[in-house]
């Protein structure tokens, strides 16, 4: 399996805060768009990236720093799994699997058309070892946080997304061949609108 290092995530983007909120937006139609490495690793940086190097704190809060979240990717050139402390990629697959996705996720044909559709996977024993039952709760909000960095980190790369929660739990894990106890919770697709 293939490690491709991320260019440098930007800090300082072309849209503020203020204006991403205003213009975010579910969408449902994406054209053709090959997406690039710079914007893969920007939104990926900013679904779960290291910000701060002594602590590894992330670009999303988490109950008690337990990082119980692992995201994958799929595109047309295949499967690629985040190595955030590396701001690194690794290459799980090189087969367009967005169809199959798409199916498990009750036939939404959008995520076929997107560029890239991110699957935000979570490990709950990493948060519930600690809290308990509550942790599963802190892993859902970890989550949501997750989703909307890289909604609005889209607008302010000028893509578009929306959040999937409506798939086969079983299936979207069979598609990424997840062993053990980590599951699928969340996919959001990023493309261009039509």
């Amino acid at each position: 399996m293939t490690i491709i290092k991320l260019p440098a995530p930007d800090f300082k983007g072309p849209a503020s805060v203020e204006e991403a909120l205003k213009n975010r937006r579910s969408v449902r139609k994406f054209k053709s768009y090959k997406i690039s490495l710079k914007e893969i690793s920007q939104l990926l940086w900013a679904a779960y990236g290291v910000t701060e190097e002594t602590n590894k704190f992330k670009t999303t809060p988490s109950a008690g720093a337990t990082y119980p979240l692992e995201i994958y990717y799929f595109t047309s050139e295949g499967i690629f799994y985040y190595l955030p402390y590396e701001h690194s990629v690794k290459n799980l697959s090189q087969r367009d699997l967005r169809k199959e996705l798409a199916e498990a996720a009750l036939n939404q044909q959008f995520i076929t058309e997107a560029a890239i559709d991110i699957i935000i996977c979570a490990v709950y024993e990493r948060t519930t070892l600690y809290y308990g039952e509550r942790g599963y709760r802190y892993v859902y909000m970890e989550a949501g946080h997750c989703a909307q960095n890289i909604s609005l980190q889209a607008i302010s790369l000028g893509l578009d997304s929306v959040c999937v929660g409506a798939f086969y739990d079983e299936k979207v894990k069979k598609i990424l061949d997840l062993k053990g106890d980590i599951y699928p919770i969340y996919i959001i697709a990023v493309g261009k609108k039509m």
